[in-house]
């Protein structure tokens, strides 16, 4: 990689850390990509390309539980909600809502670690 590409990779990075969002760096080959897992994207994913907003709400539940329920539970059990999404965890919010679920798992399973980090940062937000 040439000086002049390596430090405006640098700079890209420690500017991005200092915004408070996680930052990974892959491939550092011929050229640099740094990838943001964060909250907003997760609220972006959530809302659109994942579908999520049509089953869960904020604070009340619709066809699925709440965010704010998914949050608490999964952080009250430890869970893994990445797995979950990534159709390997089992249900442990509301295993009666598992079938319906299971079909958006062809949208979750086709996501990025990246953005499924972002949108677990995101339900995270609501605990």
């Amino acid at each position: 990689m040439k000086k002049n590409n390596f430090f405006i990779v640098v700079v890209a990075v420690f500017s991005m850390m200092s915004c408070g969002k996680k930052t990974e760096k892959e491939d550092f080959g011929t050229s640099a990509t740094v990838v943001l897992v964060s909250a907003e994207l997760g609220k972006t994913l959530f809302e659109g390309k994942g579908t999520c907003v049509a089953c869960h709400n904020p604070d009340t539940k619709i066809i699925g539980p709440s965010i704010i329920e998914i949050a608490s539970i999964y952080k009250e059990k430890k869970g893994d909600l990445v797995a979950f999404l990534k159709g390997k965890g089992e249900p442990i919010v509301d295993p009666s809502q598992y079938e319906i679920m299971k079909a958006n798992f062809t949208i979750t399973k086709k996501m990025t670690d990246e953005e499924l980090e972002s949108i677990k940062l995101y339900i995270n937000s609501f605990n």
